[in-house]
């Protein structure tokens, strides 16, 4: 069982920069694939970017060159640093970890970002 806490959400203006972290506990993060997605008001839920447990990375284009998603197996976390922020991307952002083997999925509670002038 992975228990997910993301933090670091907040309101920001345009062109602003946030870091969203995503703290785990019940189990050794290192050996799960991490995700963020995000949920806009009216929207699916959509991927955003991965880091695979190898530290391969893929992003969604839409953010592709303003974010970068990292981990920390050390401090069992995983972050993603947002820059350049538009209005497009205020939503809840997700952190998921999945599982290599089992395909188990965990999810966190979301933290909100806004970006408003």
């Amino acid at each position: 069982q992975v228990q997910l806490v993301e933090s670091g959400g907040g309101l920001v203006q345009p062109g602003e920069s946030l870091t969203l972290s995503c703290v785990a506990s019940g189990s050794i993060l290192s050996i799960y694939h991490l995700d963020w997605y995000r949920q806009a008001p009216g929207d699916v839920r959509e991927w955003v970017a991965t880091i695979a447990a190898a530290g391969t990375t893929t992003y969604t284009s839409s953010v592709k060159g303003r974010c970068t998603i990292s981990r920390d197996n050390t401090k069992n976390t995983l972050y993603l640093q947002m820059n350049g922020l538009k209005s497009e991307d205020t939503a809840v952002y997700y952190c998921r970890a999945r599982h290599p083997m089992n395909g188990r999925v965990y999810w966190g509670q979301g933290t909100q970002v806004t970006v408003s002038s």
